[in-house]
């Protein structure tokens, strides 16, 4: 399966190049990864992540392509739980006003089409992560954190909670 998706994001290509391309950076804005961990030659790197069902996939990653504010391109390596390969680009917007960041992936769903159904029902399908991570991306970069917009119910109501720092969130709804 292919995925691809981009936003657009207050910065320029090399910052948000450069964010990106230290993987430890990355599960601050990818919900699903556990840790990233990269190797000393800062080509490879260990990668674990959420799967349905409260479990887990892991797999080893090389990047195959780096150009220092343009690109990263990578795949992962044999025996990987999830055999993937992408490239995130780092693109100027005319005017300079700030950076289109393009991701394009593929990967092989453990169980093939009805594994893919299997992660939709858990909302661990990579398309959908996809879109979210880059959303992400783009308020970690511009406000310093992942806000969200919490509802919750108190009763039979439901009370609405304005886009705000996780930590702010789940005090509010926990005084709802």
């Amino acid at each position: 399966m292919i995925v691809r998706d981009a936003v657009t994001v207050n910065g320029t290509p090399n910052e948000l190049y450069l964010f990106w391309r230290n993987v430890a950076n990355l599960p601050r804005f990818m919900r699903h990864l556990e840790s990233v961990q990269a190797n000393a030659d800062g080509r490879r790197s260990h990668w674990k992540a959420k799967a349905p069902a409260g479990q887990s996939v892991e797999w080893d990653a090389e990047v195959t392509q780096d150009m220092p504010g343009e690109l990263i391109a990578w795949h992962s390596l044999p025996g990987a739980d999830v055999d993937n390969s992408g490239v995130v680009r780092f693109m100027a917007t005319p005017g300079d006003r700030g950076t289109i960041v393009q991701v394009e992936m593929q990967y092989d769903a453990p169980g093939g089409p009805f594994g893919t159904l299997i992660a939709k029902a858990f909302s661990e399908e990579p398309s959908q992560q996809v879109y979210d991570d880059l959303r992400a991306f783009k308020q970690v970069i511009e406000v310093g954190e992942v806000t969200i917009a919490e509802g919750a119910l108190s009763g039979n109501r439901l009370v609405q909670h304005p886009g705000q720092p996780p930590e702010v969130a789940s005090t509010a709804t926990a005084n709802a």
